[in-house]
């Protein structure tokens, strides 16, 4: 049944308004009857999707529950019943929802029973962007986010030299320069704590990194190195290397790092499943590292599967350079089930604005002759995309830079145009500086923006300094975005930032950023509300990932996928957000982790 606004049931399913509003207007933007004609071929999918479940609600509420959540307000994010009192679960999905009265007949002998008065359930929090093994690598290593000062880093990394073995690699870190003030560090800053360990620390974006004397050795990386394209050796006066490398010149150390042994990725991936879940998180998309990364997760992933490990659904997507791999390896294995599931490659069109490595139009504002760079032609990111796509594969692209962002909307385009007609679901992950001639394309073209909240607050204290104020005022974009029609989608980016949800909840709907300078918020335009950010970290995440039909949402027949909260979110201050306690996650009907 369609709804006013042109909605089929859930909120999801829409008809192109949108592009329709272009067309009615006279307006000619690239591809609107295009694109209409997929949105409405999608709509008839969803009409029949919903048919199904509402023919199955009857048969499912009759059963008793093997657990009942009552006590709380549920948000279910479901338009036509967006509020009730309790939900019922059998086995791991949900049976019924509604009021208290009406699941109570539901509860036998056997039914686990959660009451919380005063407490908020919410569908499974989805993060649709993070770095999953090496962020639980990075539980048990150094920890340098918050070191406010060279002198402090180097203390930190001194202490924790003291614990390992000599010859042991000191990785990963996330140390932040714009802590003490911007100044980039360099190998003299940490070589004489560290004469008998490599160290390989990175910035907390991932796009640059510090390397001591002793792993720039082992790497081969010395004043006759040459820079490679898409990446920087940064040097000193006598043009040898500091031990900063930035993007694709990276590679070069990191290809000195042993390979973890498989103990070790279990103990990584049980860290990072133990400290998402403590944050409410009960799927996330892992955008696996470049090279053999990817693979090495996957593997991992599946290890963990097969010995009924998981706590944590898992949608894999490994680099957009091996997609030839991935469609063979879906040929063997499939794409996967609930709990881990392939499908989507990744790649990068830029850096990142902290490292002055995303591509911008125009030049930065604090270096002038300097805006960035791509890290691959677009030549070779029209080629890979165009045949990753054409064999069905969805793409999850990195680009951050308005001029990165654009070029990526412009290829989108042409493949799209090129290849047959179906629900690509082409995303961009981070989309954080958009050209305002540019926001637009994203509801005419369908693309989904995968963003990041919190590094608005983070990024917030200083962007202006080096891209202007006229720029930032669409640096993640969230109202525009949504206000236009398209699909937003949440994530961390973790480990460069936290792993959760209610952070990033207070950070989209206040914008205040992390050094409190702006308690009205940080192009506060942009804010958006509470109920808007849960529905970007849940159905909008289930929605990237072709799965809306089983998560993002409670609902009868959907996986039983959900998180209890101390308060309720939505009648709160929005300041006192981030005090919000999770109090149970649970996935699949199982609590994966009760808070105190």
């Amino acid at each position: 049944m369609l709804s006013a606004d042109g909605s089929v049931g859930s909120p999801h399913v829409r008809v192109g308004h949108r592009q329709a509003l272009y067309l009615r207007k006279g307006r000619s933007h690239p591809g609107a009857a295009f694109f209409l004609g997929l949105r409405m071929k999608k709509n008839i999918t969803s009409i029949l999707s919903v048919s199904f479940l509402i023919a199955s609600c009857t048969q499912h509420a009759q059963e008793t529950a093997t657990l009942v959540i009552t006590g709380a307000r549920v948000w279910t994010g479901d338009s036509e019943q967006p509020w009730v009192e309790a939900v019922g679960v059998k086995d791991e999905r949900i049976v019924a929802v509604g009021s208290a009265e009406s699941i109570e007949p539901l509860i036998g002998e056997e039914t686990e029973v959660i009451s919380v008065e005063g407490s908020m359930l919410v569908p499974g929090f989805i993060d649709t962007h993070v770095h999953f093994l090496s962020g639980g690598g990075g539980l048990a290593s150094v920890q340098l986010r918050d070191a406010k000062t060279p002198e402090e880093l180097s203390k930190r990394i001194a202490s924790f030299a003291n614990t390992v073995d000599p010859g042991e690699w000191i990785l990963n870190g996330d140390w932040d320069h714009q802590n003490w003030g911007g100044e980039l560090p360099s190998r003299e800053w940490i070589d004489a704590v560290t004469p008998e360990n490599p160290v390989w620390i990175t910035r907390l974006d991932g796009h640059m990194g510090l390397a001591n004397s002793l792993a720039l050795k082992l790497a081969g990386v010395d004043a006759d190195s040459a820079d490679i394209e898409g990446g920087t050796i940064v040097r000193d006066a006598a043009d040898s290397p500091t031990g900063m490398l930035k993007d694709n010149a990276m590679r070069f150390v990191t290809a000195a790092v042993p390979e973890p042994t498989n103990a070790q990725l279990d103990r990584y991936l049980d860290a990072a499943m133990q400290y998402v879940a403590s944050n409410g998180v009960t799927t996330v998309h892992d955008v696996s590292a470049e090279g053999s990364g990817g693979w090495t997760s996957l593997a991992t992933y599946r290890r963990a599967q097969r010995s009924n490990k998981l706590i944590t659904r898992i949608y894999s997507i490994p680099p957009l350079s091996d997609w030839e791999k991935l469609i063979g390896d879906i040929g063997t294995n499939g794409r996967g089930d609930d709990w881990l599931k392939t499908g989507g490659v990744k790649a990068m069109m830029d850096g990142s604005l902290g490292s002055h490595t995303a591509a911008f139009l125009e030049p930065f504002t604090d270096t002038p002759g300097d805006s960035g760079f791509l890290i691959n032609t677009l030549d070779d990111m029209r080629t890979w995309i165009t045949d990753a796509d054409a064999a069905g594969l969805q793409l999850v692209v990195h680009a951050i830079g308005d001029k990165a962002i654009r070029d990526l909307l412009d290829i989108y385009y042409e493949v799209a145009k090129e290849n047959e007609v179906r629900d690509r679901r082409f995303r961009i992950e981070h989309a954080q500086h958009i050209h305002s001639d540019d926001i637009e394309r994203f509801v005419i073209q369908d693309i989904i923006a995968s963003m990041q909240p919190y590094h608005a607050i983070d990024d917030g204290r200083w962007a202006e300094k080096v891209i202007g104020a006229e720029r930032a005022k669409t640096t993640y974009a969230f109202q525009s975005l949504i206000d236009g029609g398209a699909h937003v989608a949440f994530g961390s980016d973790w480990s460069v930032a936290p792993a959760s949800p209610i952070e990033g909840i207070y950070a989209a709907a206040t914008r205040r950023t992390l050094d409190d300078a702006n308690p009205n918020g940080w192009v506060p335009e942009q804010k958006i509300t509470v109920e808007q950010a849960l529905r970007a970290y849940t159905y909008e995440g289930a929605f990237a990932s072709f799965e809306e039909d089983k998560k993002g949402m409670i609902k009868v027949g959907m996986l039983a996928d959900m998180v209890l909260l101390d308060r309720d979110l939505t009648t709160i201050a929005p300041e006192t957000i981030r005090d919000t306690r999770v109090l149970k996650t649970i996935v699949g009907g199982r609590v994966v982790y009760s808070g105190k």
